[in-house]
């Protein structure tokens, strides 16, 4: 499929058997770089690089590239106070000030997270992206600053895992470590493991339980929301059956990290929500895992402190 990124970053379902949930003030800066050298490394035909503006998202996505090196990398930082948050989007419909089951929503999910790093795969990309959210009171930066969150980096790039990269491209560890060394300190959410379990399945030497704990070290026990895989792959490198090894690998890892919640949205996710490749998601689904995201953090990591459960639905 054009446009797209491959198979091996995105997202599954797995709702209805549910089997985790059994175990005055400036405006918000955007910031975007788009990553060139991904772009110049993986052209191809029908390869595009859509050139960021002031105060847009950046999306570079590579199309016609072979399936193992597609690749959309966006990173973006928003920084500024949550009053600049909430009034530099505008309102979806439906969502004005005067509709009272949203102002109830968001004096009811707000997070004690100020700061926070999401750090993704291509299903993180499409959450900023206008192209599958053109309402930007749906993108991820909107939707975390409902719930308190005042300062936001966001880095996805499509194919991306904790240890490989694609030629040009910062894997999710090393992403973590820059941020780390340049003092970020808050919560963490890590939107990665598609592509991890896919590349363990082919043959990588780094197991499961290695690359969590890679993560996990860099977060020095700041507080981590990690949401889970699904596909709807009955087979090969990002089946299904792979997923289900690496959220089971995220569970068995609660045990060391106390700090560590996990977001079940392989719970939630719904199959109308994917696209025909059975791995990324539409629009729908794209506003979905936003919001799911924004107030999983807010459930995790909740204004009052940290929630009691350590898997959030």
């Amino acid at each position: 499929m054009t446009s797209r990124h491959h198979p091996g970053e995105h997202a599954r379902t797995r709702g209805a058997r549910g089997r985790l949930a059994a175990a005055g003030v400036a405006p918000i800066l955007v910031l975007v770089i788009i990553g060139g050298a991904v772009a110049s490394a993986l052209t191809g035909p029908g390869a595009v690089a859509v050139a960021a503006r002031p105060g847009s998202v950046g999306i570079a996505a590579h199309g016609s590239a072979p399936a193992a090196a597609r690749s959309r990398t966006a990173s973006s930082e928003f920084d500024g106070s949550l009053s600049g948050a909430a009034s530099a989007f505008p309102r979806a419909a439906g969502r004005g000030h005067g509709d009272a089951r949203f102002r109830a929503r968001r004096s009811a999910l707000r997070t004690s997270c100020r700061s926070v790093a999401h750090i993704g795969d291509s299903t993180s990309a499409d959450l900023i992206s206008p192209d599958y959210l053109p309402d930007p009171a749906q993108r991820l930066a909107a939707r975390y600053a409902d719930v308190g969150v005042r300062s936001l980096r966001v880095d996805a790039s499509g194919g991306r895992s904790i240890v490989e990269a694609l030629p040009g491209q910062v894997n999710g560890y090393n992403v973590a470590r820059a941020w780390r060394s340049e003092g970020f300190r808050g919560c963490w959410v890590l939107a990665l493991g598609t592509n991890d379990t896919a590349n363990v399945a082919v043959g990588s030497a780094v197991g499961l339980r290695a690359r969590i704990d890679r993560m996990m070290s860099v977060a020095h026990g700041e507080p981590v929301l990690w949401v889970n895989t699904a596909t709807l792959l009955s087979g090969g490198p990002w089946a299904e059956s792979n997923e289900r090894l690496w959220d089971d690998t995220l569970v068995a890892a609660l045990a060391a990290y106390p700090n560590l919640r996990i977001l079940d949205w392989a719970a939630v996710a719904q199959p109308g929500w994917f696209l025909p490749d059975g791995i990324h998601y539409n629009s729908a689904g794209c506003a979905a895992r936003a919001r799911a995201i924004a107030d999983g953090l807010a459930r995790a990591f909740p204004r009052s402190g940290h929630a009691v459960r350590r898997i959030i639905a």
